[in-house]
């Protein structure tokens, strides 16, 4: 997990390091009101931190699990398939620095908004696309975007990427966190091979 020390998420950034289940709902651990949480799956957690850490206002990700039923779910349990949540990575982020609406765009251009659980090289419904919402307004703003990117005409297929309430999210192992910072090569590795990037540019181009 990536997070920029500042005092007023100190808590924070703490309670999201924490194992797997102990933090029941992540949004709990916002204590500054000025602060948000946005939640996003694209496949693999390790590939979706690195964009959102490059946006300015973004205080924290974490990569992590929700949207299945699963109590405190380990990574072998959710790479299985059985236990209904997708890898998720969890933002806090600081909304007078970072609209909603920047961070939906950075999630639709790192992700394969065709393709029905599964991205890239990874398959199965751990690996779905979804927009998990926080509040009404999230709701609005992504579906807004959805419709928008439907009627954009860049998309052969229709948008799969689902919205959905967000629900219980719980961070994953410690080794997962900033896995493309701890481990370079083995993290650029996975991406070429699974052909993410090459999707991208075949979807968005230069955008």
């Amino acid at each position: 997990m990536r997070t920029r020390i500042t005092a007023g998420i100190a808590l924070a950034a703490a309670l999201l390091a924490a194992a797997p289940g102990q933090v029941k709902d992540a949004s709990a651990s916002v204590r500054d009101p000025s602060q948000k949480i946005a939640t996003f799956a694209g496949g693999c957690f390790w590939c979706m931190e690195p964009p959102f850490d490059k946006v300015q206002g973004v205080l924290s990700t974490t990569s992590g699990y929700t949207g299945g039923h699963q109590v405190k779910p380990t990574y072998e349990e959710v790479s299985s398939g059985t236990t209904g949540h997708a890898e998720s990575v969890q933002i806090v982020y600081d909304p007078s620095k970072v609209s909603y609406e920047k961070l939906l765009e950075v999630f639709w251009h790192n992700i394969d908004p065709e393709a029905k659980d599964r991205q890239f090289c990874d398959v199965g419904q751990q690996y779905r696309s979804a927009i998990f919402y926080h509040d009404e307004d999230q709701r609005q703003k992504a579906l807004a975007s959805k419709q928008e990117l439907e009627a954009s005409g860049l998309l052969k297929s229709p948008v799969a990427t689902q919205i959905v309430p967000a629900t219980t999210f719980y961070p994953a192992e410690e080794y997962h966190q900033d896995y493309y910072l701890k481990n370079p090569i083995r993290y650029k590795f996975y991406r070429f091979n699974c052909g993410r990037d090459q999707r991208l540019k075949e979807i968005w181009g230069s955008r």
